[in-house]
Order: C-alpha cells, then structure tokens, then sequence
C-alpha cells in the first residue's frame, strides 16, 4: 500500500516539475518576442526621426516625390431647358462636356457701333467660356440686339438674347461659377467687367450677358467671364443717350452683327 501512495506521488511530482518547466520555457521565448519586437520598433523610431529631420531642415539637396499633376480638363453638365416651354429659347443643341481648364480667349464682339474686345478667363471660367464658344461656332449671337440698359443703381448693358426680350436663350443652363470673392458690392463687378446674367434661381446661366459700365452695386451671383479690353466706350457713349420709351431698352439702339471667340491661349 504505501509503495503505491509513493509511486502517485513521485509521479505527481514529476507532472509538476514538467508543467513548471514547461511555463519557465514559454517565459523565456515570450520575453525573447518581445526583446525582438522592441529592437524593431525604436529602430522604425529612430529611421522615422531621421526622416523627418532631412526633410525639415535638410534644405534644397532634399528631394520630395512631386505631387500629382492637376487635371487638365474639366467636365460641365449642361441642364436641358424645354423650347416648348418656352418659345423664346433657341435649340442648337449643346457643347461639348469635357473642357479646357488652361488659358485665355479672346471675344470679339463686333456690333453696328464698333468692335469690342473681351479677355476672356477660361481657367478660371471653363465651363460659361467653352458654352460661348459653342454658341459662337453656331452663330448664336449674330444680328441679336442688346436688349436691356440699366443706369440707376446698376450701370449694364445687357445682351445675349436672340429673342431680344430677355426671357431667351439656348435650350440649356448651367451652374455658375468664377464668382467674385469679395464683400464689398462695389467691388465685385468692376467697370469693364463681362458677366453672365441668370434668374434668381442658382444654375439658371444661359447666354445672356452684360458689360458694366461704371459703378454698380452686385451681389456676387453672377459669373465673371472677362474682362472688356477695347470697345468700352461705345457702351458707355450708348449709355449716355439713356433707355428707350419703354425704359428697358437702351435709346441708341445695339445690334451685334458677330461674336466670335478665339482658341485658348495658355
């Protein structure tokens, strides 16, 4: 009996020590995991610090990887206007969707009074400049009268409407955009200044457009196109003589016999 209590005990004993050495032996390689992982974080610590020490004061013998080219090209979304919904609008189909977003163009507005000369902002206003150029191309413009002079308030005058009754257009619209940044009215559409006219509504930009002529106080709503480079004094002379009877139209009247817009210049 007691030789079978010491063989369970020695053997017992036996476990213990295995179990124990067992634990010793995973201590040692859970100690040695973390030794190595360790090592390898303070060296990405001290690689890390290195290279943000040379790109912070290394100076022009850093090279930085070039950061990605801009796109080159912009997409614009024309919105259909229904001709039947409105009578005065003109179908000639619409531009194409991808643009230029690089350069300047040139308008040449030439009207029964003399030609006048717009510097045209295509990077910055790709899709109103790529819309007047389609419309150019289609002779949208050609023997249209500018219908509307503003004197009080505001100092425009305003064409674009093939109509002449200012409800006119293409058969679509789209959003505005190369809008003054500036909080000041005054400031915003300087004298000498092309913007697109639009309703009240946001997207409304079509085709009509209108040249300021002096001081005039504008929210800014509207899209900047260019800017008047030769011809703004056919307009300011023409707003000399007032409006018409129907105190819209201007009393010497505008005709613009052609509008034409050069290819992009970068």
């Amino acid at each position: 009996m007691s030789s079978t209590i010491q063989r369970q005990r020695a053997a017992a004993r036996a476990r213990l020590e295995r179990q124990m050495g067992e634990r010793l032996e995973e201590a040692r390689q859970r100690k040695k995991r973390n030794a190595v992982l360790g090592a390898a974080v303070a060296l990405l610590l001290v690689i890390g610090g290195t290279i943000w020490l040379m790109r912070t004061v290394g100076g022009d013998d850093t090279q930085t990887p070039a950061a990605a080219p801009l796109p080159e090209g912009q997409v614009c979304t024309w919105t259909p206007d229904d001709p039947n919904a409105n009578k005065n609008l003109k179908d000639v189909g619409t531009p194409p969707t991808e643009v230029s977003t690089k350069g300047t163009q040139t308008m040449t507005i030439t009207t029964d009074k003399g030609p006048i000369e717009v510097k045209v902002n295509t990077a910055k206003a790709p899709c109103t400049a790529a819309s007047m150029t389609y419309l150019a191309s289609k002779k949208f413009f050609d023997n249209t009268k500018c219908h509307r002079l503003v004197t009080q308030g505001i100092q425009v005058l305003q064409c674009g409407d093939p109509s002449g009754t200012g409800n006119g257009g293409p058969a679509y619209k789209m959003a505005e955009e190369n809008l003054p940044n500036v909080t000041e009215p005054l400031k915003a559409y300087p004298t000498g200044t092309l913007a697109m006219a639009k309703t009240q509504a946001p997207s409304s930009t079509g085709s009509q457009f209108f040249i300021v002529y002096g001081e005039s106080q504008l929210g800014p709503d509207y899209t900047v196109l260019g800017t008047v480079t030769k011809g703004l004094d056919i307009v300011q002379k023409v707003a000399k003589d007032g409006n018409a009877a129907d105190g819209v139209a201007p009393k010497t009247p505008v005709t613009i016999k052609s509008l034409t817009m050069t290819p992009a210049e970068s």
